[in-house]
């Protein structure tokens, strides 16, 4: 049922759904260990932190440095409080320590196999509550019929109020085949969710070809995240569709969260031929400017389904493709998360999650909190809520997707006409041709 479908950290692996990207942190300034990791921590967010908050002063940061690194830690543990407390002062959820065990669990999270339920969630600043963005599809979250902006109030019975999303995250894993009980609230209503933990391997990529009334064949994608599989997966899923010489291709980014940053650059290349892809501005101005490199594997027309559950690498992609006017975008505006975070190793094992930068689409919108708008906006019928299954994606249950394979049609239809020797018309280079 769609309430499992729809619509930035993953519980499976959770960490936030700003695009990532991965650099090593070689800083090594103090001989005291514990000092060191904290003095690592402070210099890389002097040198590089972005504060969309206005809660960051350079003079107070300078000012902080002295105070923590005069007291004493025993152990890299009291080392860990102090910088989690420091970090707390920044008002960016997204800039996140992680200690070592974290650490590992969230790069191998970027490799496509996750553990735990399965859910996407994200801090909403305003109201301070847990929210959820997406379950990612067939783990126990997304059969247990979790929702995209299902608030989540309580595990196993004790509330979360004020709970970081590391101590929300922390509560929610656990064993494989162990249950977590999550008291949610949806329009108002108060609910429990019992889920099973799960080990969970994501296929990126669902494709096929669609056969049409008017004879056109339509290839659709479904991209479910961004992760290191997922260039080369949506790589070989265009390929073999392209065998089949599709009039066209319906790409879904619905409920799709995001994940690293240059998969979704590379990703994009797949289908942009020339442009910009993507810019990136950090707190000093410097903008990176990324291009499309003139291998695109097909030039055929593209619609995109978006929605709220689209997010960051997702609206990446969705913008770029926008603002080249390589395809039209079908559905609803999209979750809004324009930030960039750098993850950096710290010298014992531990990491750093700071936001370096935000993203531009490449007519220079800022897509934090902003969101894309759909060319065309489409909402899901009524009827399609209560009885769409995973199944029924990208078919003519899914209210959505014949928005967008009608936009094809009707394209397919106009060529054809195009094409026609009409008696009537001047057409003489094709009769002469026939």
């Amino acid at each position: 049922m769609l309430k499992r479908f729809l619509k930035i950290c993953l519980l499976i692996a959770v960490f936030p759904s700003p695009s990532f990207s991965f650099q090593a942190n070689t800083s090594t300034l103090i001989t005291n260990n514990p000092k060191e990791i904290i003095d690592q921590v402070w210099q890389i967010i002097y040198r590089d932190f972005l504060d969309y908050s206005g809660k960051y002063k350079a003079e107070d940061w300078i000012k902080l440095r002295k105070e923590i690194l005069s007291s004493k830690y025993f152990e890299n543990n009291d080392a860990y409080i102090a910088i989690k407390n420091m970090l707390t002062g920044l008002d960016d959820p997204y800039t996140r320590f992680l200690d070592p065990k974290e650490f590992d669990e969230m790069r191998i999270d970027t490799t496509g196999e996750l553990m735990g339920v399965g859910i996407q969630i994200s801090l909403d600043e305003v109201n301070n509550q847990i929210v959820v963005v997406s379950p990612i599809e067939g783990t126990p979250a997304f059969l247990a019929g979790i929702k995209p902006k299902d608030i989540i109030v309580s595990i196993d019975g004790n509330p979360i109020k004020g709970l970081s999303i590391d101590s929300t995250v922390k509560l929610i894993r656990g064993k494989k085949g162990t249950k977590v009980e999550l008291g949610i609230i949806r329009d108002d209503e108060f609910l429990n969710v019992s889920l099973i933990r799960d080990r969970i391997e994501i296929n990126v990529v669902d494709s096929r070809i669609n056969n049409t009334v008017l004879g056109a064949k339509i290839g659709y994608l479904r991209l479910k995240q961004f992760n290191a599989k997922s260039p080369k997966e949506m790589g070989l899923s265009i390929n073999k569709l392209e065998k089949q010489q599709p009039f066209g291709y319906v790409l879904d980014l619905r409920s799709n969260p995001g994940g690293l940053l240059e998969a979704s650059i590379e990703i994009a290349r797949q289908w942009i031929n020339t442009g910009i892809i993507v810019s990136t501005k950090t707190k000093d101005g410097i903008t990176d400017i990324r291009r499309a490199k003139s291998r695109a594997l097909t030039n055929r027309p593209v619609v995109v389904l978006i929605d709220e559950g689209s997010a960051s690498a997702s609206e990446i992609l969705s913008g770029a493709i926008k603002d080249n006017k390589r395809g039209l975008l079908v559905g609803k505006k999209t979750f809004g998360k324009g930030l960039v975070q750098s993850v950096r190793s710290l010298s014992d094992g531990s990491g750093l999650t700071v936001t370096v930068a935000k993203y531009l689409t490449p007519s220079g919108k800022d897509i934090n909190k902003n969101g894309i708008e759909p060319d065309i906006r489409v909402d899901l019928l009524l009827n399609d809520k209560n009885r769409l299954t995973n199944s029924d994606l990208g078919t003519l249950k899914d209210s959505q997707y014949v928005a967008a394979e009608n936009i094809l049609l009707k394209k397919f239809k106009d060529e054809g006409n195009k094409n026609s020797y009409n008696p009537l018309k001047s057409n003489l280079v094709y009769a002469l041709h026939k």
